[in-house]
C-alpha cells in the first residue's frame, strides 16, 4: 500500500493540508486577540480613533471647502446685506483653523501611538511564533538524523549539521547589523546621536 493512501496513526493528523477546523480555529484566535485589543484601548485612544478615522475622509474635506468658502464670501463683503464679522485677513478664522490644527495633530498622535503599540505587539507575537518554530525544526532535525543513523543511514551528506544546533539569536543579531549598510546620518558624516 502506498505510504500517501494509508490512514494516519490514531492520534496523528495527515500533514498534508490543513483542515478547514484548524485554518478556522486560527482565524478565531486572532480575530479574538484582535478583539481584546480593540477593547483595552482607553478612552482617550478612542476618542482619538473616531477622530481620525472621520478626519481622514471626503466628507471632512468638503465640509472644511464650503465653510472655508463661506466664510471668504461672508467677510470679503461679497455679500452687501450680512456685515463682515471678520474682516481680511480673517485673523478670528486663522485662529480657529490653528486651534484645530493644533487638536487635531495631537489626536493623530494618540492614534499613531496605538497603532505603533499594536505593531510592535504583533512583531514580538511573530518573533515569539518564529523562535518556536525554529526550535521545532531543530528538533525534528535532529530526531530525522538519529533515526537515519539508527537504520544505518548516513545523514551528513543529506543534513547540514549547523542546522541540528539551536540558533544562537544574539549572534545572528550581531551578524545582520553588521551586514546591513550604516544609517544614513553615519554615512553622511553627522555626528552621531547623544545618549541620555
Amino acid at each position: 500500500m502506498p505510504l500517501a493512501d494509508r490512514a494516519p496513526a490514531p492520534g496523528i493528523r495527515s500533514s498534508r493540508r490543513p483542515s478547514i477546523d484548524s485554518i478556522g480555529r486560527n482565524v478565531g484566535r486572532i480575530a479574538k486577540l484582535e478583539a481584546e485589543q480593540i477593547e483595552a484601548r482607553s478612552v482617550t485612544e478612542r476618542i482619538a480613533g473616531l477622530v481620525t478615522r472621520a478626519a481622514g475622509t471626503a466628507s471632512f474635506a468638503m465640509i472644511h471647502l464650503v465653510w472655508f468658502a463661506g466664510w471668504i464670501v461672508v467677510n470679503g463683503g461679497l455679500i452687501r446685506r450680512i456685515k463682515p464679522f471678520d474682516p481680511f485677513p480673517f485673523s478670528l478664522l486663522t485662529m480657529i483653523v490653528s486651534l484645530e490644527a493644533i487638536f487635531l495633530s495631537i489626536w493623530i498622535l494618540i492614534s499613531q501611538n496605538h497603532m505603533s503599540r499594536q505593531a510592535d505587539r504583533r512583531e514580538h507575537l511573530d518573533l515569539q511564533v518564529n523562535l518556536l518554530a525554529e526550535q521545532e525544526s531543530t528538533a525534528t532535525l535532529c530526531l530525522v538524523a538519529r533515526i537515519a543513523e539508527h537504520v544505518g543511514i548516513d545523514p551528513s551528506p543529506y543534513l547540514d549539521e549547523a542546522l541540528t544546533r539551536e540558533t544562537d539569536i544574539g549572534r545572528l543579531a550581531s551578524a545582520v547589523d553588521e551586514a546591513l549598510p550604516e544609517p544614513p546620518a553615519k554615512s553622511a558624516g553627522l555626528p552621531p546621536p547623544t545618549q541620555a
